[in-house]
Order: structure tokens, then C-alpha cells, then sequence
């Protein structure tokens, strides 16, 4: 095995007994990067200078006989929307081109006490709006299955640095999906955490009721490795969660069980017109394999599945049209300050309109301009109000299942990997791309997304991953993970790798 295909766990442990060093791990991972990268631009920035030399530390201080923590040493990857300080942080949008960050997000310097080995900033959506990573103003990334489609957004640089080995694991943010439909995409694993769970300082605000930062690795032992390091209360974030049962397991490693007496429900709303039909089949398989592992399989109904998407698409641009204000070009960012050509002046009023008509792309313009009217007088009740009455009973949905479920299981996405350009014109079609992941997020709820299949979109082309969601109760993430990683031992999905 090459060393750039190594999980944290076995990275780990070639780097505790002195197989390999951090410094050889970073070299490979560099070397991968610059041999691939440039098909599928999964990165917007690398810190290659940086992580020779945090490698080195790490080197330094395992040959001294420092115990260090398993995610010492461990090249990975970090979304461009999570500050790291004195790195460029974009969130992929020419407004914050040569923006610089001042401090490092919470999950950051978590990371940092773990002795994360930062290779660079992934490539994402613009402000994290899409579900393709065709927004980004830098270009779009490719996904490494397929050149010819996309890897999912808006965590989409994330997820296709992982499946393409360019880093160990990634960091992502979860606002309607955004970690785990290019999980699905891309055929890895990615854990949205519950709302709270995992500070959100230091992450730039999309929506601030549903942003949650998690997640991407080849493993779901791995993901178990780096919630465990990045979860916790911080009190630079008020919606951090003050008290959660932390992991029982051992050394943060699961022991493979039967799943007798775990009860799982099935959504019938997730399975409707509009699922593609060879993506339905590989879930329903999967759903099938839980049964076999000693799980009790039955339907449950959320009525209110249905209105999901629209309350999202009311509640987040008007978050999102509250967090951009903020980038007016006069504190930081990009700025228009040119002159008028048929006058001498140019107020104040000029340099925001034509900062953000610049600076902005076509998709958070739309968002901006969708939140501010959902907001404006005369329509709030009609339609934020509403929306977050709705929210409330899609929450209640999800406890009364809860009652009688341990777990639900879902589809990820309704197809796979759709073609580059296939959607970018119509955007209803495009947000219909997080129709099985939104209700996660309004209702705050942790969620992971694992390999469960492939299968040829639209019966033509090549093999592309399909994902199985698997959502549990707040702060239950031990038994969405335990559940996870019994289907992920009993089958060979997460073992195959892109063609290259």
C-alpha cells in the first residue's frame, strides 16, 4: 500500500512504531497532490512550507519518547471557510481574495494540540452555497471517479482530496448536507456532528441556526478519531453545546458486534418520485445487509418530510443574507473604489453595491437577495415565520421516531454524481440535490454519510459511489458510528479507490 492510500488508523500506527516519519508522510502526500491536483483542483491553497515543517516538530518529539495523540503527525486537509491564522482563508469568493486570517478557528488549534499536519485549504462552494463546487470563483474541482462530474458541494474540494488520497482526512461544514452528499459523491465517509456538538468559532457563518463543521475521512474509525479530538464545549461559541456524554470506547476503537436489538426505521418520504431508481435499489440493499447484521427493520412515516426543502431554502438565505452583510469592502476583502466615469465623487452607497456586484457570485447574490425579501417587512410572517414553525414540526417528527427508533437510515442524495454543467442553470433542480439532508440540520441532529454501492448514472459512463445516511438522536453519534461501522466491516464498499 502506497503511503498516501493510509487511513489515520494505520498511519498512526507506522508513525507510533517508526515504520515511517510525519516528514516521509507529508513528502508523499505533497508529492501526490502536485501529481494529481492539477486534474482535479481540490485544493485552493497549499501550505506546503508549513507542513514540512510541523512534521519535523512532530519527528523531533517521537524521537525524544513523547507520547503523542493518534492524530500526531497526520497530513490533512481543511475547507477554505475555517480560519487557520496567517492562511489565506478565500471561502472560495474573490470579496476575500487575499484575505489573511488574524486568529485559528477552535477545531483548529484542537487539531494543533493533536499535532495536525496542515497540507492546505481545500476548494469549496463560494461561502459554502452549492452542492457541486461549481460555485467557487477559482474554478471547480473535478470528481476524482469521474472528471466529467462533479464531487458534490459545498465541501466538494474537501471530499475529493480524500477519495483521491491527497490528504489523510479533511474538515468540512454541514449546512444542508454540504459534508455528507460529496461524501456520497466521492464514495468516503463523512460525519455531520450534532448541532452544538463542535464549536462553529472561527468557521465563516453561512447559516448560523445550521452550520455545523465535521468530518471527511476513508474510514468511519477515522471519523470516530477526529470528532473525538475536535468535539467540546468552547466558550467563544454560544451555541456550543455545555454538556454531552463523551465516548465510552476505548482508545476511540470500535469492537465488531451484531446489531441485535438495535431498531431501525426507514422514512418512507425518503423513497418517493424522483430517487433514481438504480440508487434506491444499492440503498434498499444496504438497508438489507442491516437486517442480516441483526437489526430490526421497519417503516416510519415524517409527515412533515415534504416542506423540508422550502423551509431551508426560507430560513437559510435570510441567515445568509444577515452574515454577508458584513462584507461591504471597506473592513476587509475586495473592494471597488473606482470612481464614476461621469463624475468626480463616489459615495459610500457605490463602493457597497459595487464591491458586492463584483465580489459576490451569481449563486450568494441570489441567496442574499432571497433572505433580505423572506426578512423584509410585510412578508416576515408570511414566509421566516412560517418556515420556522415548520422547522418545529419537522424536529417533532424526528422524536416521535425516535421513540420507537434507534437509528433511521436514508438515501444521501437521489442520484449520484450528476455531470459538470448539468444543473448550474436551474437552481431548483440544483437544491433538490439536498432533499434527503436538509431535515438533518433543521432539526440539529448528527448524521453520517457511508459507501454503500455504485452504479452507472443514467445507465451510461462510469461506476460512480452511492452513500447511505444514517441519522441518530442528539448526541448519539457512538451509535450512529457503531451502527456504521458494523455495515462498513461486512462489506468492501469503502476498500475501492478511484481509477486513476
Amino acid at each position: 500500500m502506497e503511503l498516501h492510500d493510509l487511513t489515520i488508523i494505520q498511519a498512526s500506527k507506522k508513525l507510533k512504531d517508526k515504520e515511517i516519519s510525519s516528514e516521509e508522510l507529508t513528502k508523499a502526500l505533497l508529492a501526490r497532490i502536485k501529481k494529481i491536483d492539477k486534474d482535479i483542483f481540490a485544493y485552493i491553497t497549499l501550505t506546503e512550507e508549513l507542513a514540512l515543517k510541523r512534521a519535523q516538530e512532530i519527528d523531533k518529539r517521537r524521537t525524544k519518547g513523547e507520547i503523542l495523540k493518534p492524530l500526531a503527525g497526520i497530513p490533512a486537509a481543511v475547507k477554505d471557510n475555517i480560519l487557520i491564522k496567517d492562511v489565506k482563508a478565500t471561502a472560495a469568493s474573490k470579496i476575500l481574495k487575499n484575505y489573511i486570517a488574524p486568529y485559528s478557528a477552535t477545531v483548529i488549534k484542537k487539531l494543533d494540540s493533536e499535532g495536525m499536519v496542515l497540507l492546505g485549504k481545500t476548494n469549496m462552494d463560494e461561502f459554502a452555497m452549492g452542492s457541486s463546487t461549481e460555485s467557487s470563483a477559482y474554478g471547480l474541482t473535478y470528481n476524482p471517479w469521474d472528471y466529467q462530474r462533479v464531487p458534490g458541494g459545498s465541501s466538494g474540494g474537501s471530499a475529493a482530496a480524500v477519495a483521491a488520497s491527497e490528504c489523510i482526512y479533511a474538515l468540512g461544514s454541514d449546512t444542508g448536507g454540504s459534508i455528507r452528499q460529496p461524501a456520497s459523491f466521492c464514495g468516503i465517509v463523512g460525519l455531520k456532528p450534532t448541532y452544538g456538538r463542535v464549536s462553529r468559532f472561527g468557521l465563516m457563518a453561512m447559516g448560523s441556526s445550521l452550520d455545523q463543521i465535521g468530518s471527511l475521512t476513508k474510514t468511519v474509525e477515522d471519523a470516530l478519531l477526529v470528532l473525538s479530538a475536535i468535539e467540546g464545549r468552547d466558550e467563544m461559541d454560544s451555541t456550543s453545546a455545555k454538556k454531552f456524554s463523551r465516548f465510552k470506547i476505548q482508545d476511540s476503537r470500535f469492537k465488531i458486534q451484531d446489531l441485535r436489538g438495535i431498531k431501525i426505521g426507514v422514512p418512507n418520504e425518503y423513497f418517493t418520485k424522483g430517487i433514481d431508481s438504480n440508487v434506491e435499489e444499492v440503498v434498499r440493499r444496504a438497508i438489507l445487509k442491516f437486517e442480516e447484521l441483526g437489526a430490526k427493520i421497519n417503516g416510519v412515516s415524517l409527515p412533515h418530510t415534504e416542506y423540508a426543502l422550502a423551509c431551508y431554502y426560507i430560513i437559510m438565505p435570510s441567515e445568509v443574507s444577515a452574515n454577508l452583510a458584513r462584507y461591504d469592502g471597506i473592513k476587509y476583502g475586495y473592494r471597488n473604489d473606482q470612481k464614476p466615469a461621469e463624475s468626480n465623487q463616489q459615495d459610500l452607497l457605490d463602493v457597497y453595491l459595487k464591491t458586492r456586484q463584483e465580489g459576490f457570485g451569481k449563486e450568494v447574490r441570489r441567496r442574499i437577495m432571497l433572505g433580505t425579501f423572506a426578512l423584509s417587512a410585510g412578508y416576515y410572517e408570511a414566509y421566516y415565520l412560517k418556515a420556522q414553525k415548520m422547522r418545529a414540526l419537522i424536529k417533532s417528527d424526528f422524536e416521535k421516531a425516535f421513540e420507537k427508533f434507534d437509528l433511521l437510515v436514508t438515501p444521501v442524495a437521489p442520484t449520484a454524481a450528476f455531470k459538470i454543467g448539468e444543473k448550474v442553470t436551474d437552481p431548483l433542480t440544483m437544491y433538490l440535490s439536498d432533499i434527503f439532508t436538509v431535515p438533518v440540520n433543521l432539526a440539529g441532529l448528527p448524521a453520517i454519510s457511508i459507501p454503500c454501492g455504485f452504479v452507472r448514472p443514467n445507465g451510461e459512463g462510469k461506476e460512480m459511489p452511492v452513500g447511505l445516511q444514517i441519522i441518530g438522536r442528539p448526541f448519539e453519534e457512538e451509535a450512529v458510528l457503531q451502527a456504521a461501522f458494523n455495515y462498513e466491516q461486512a462489506t468492501q464498499w469503502h476498500l475501492k479507490k478511484p481509477p486513476f
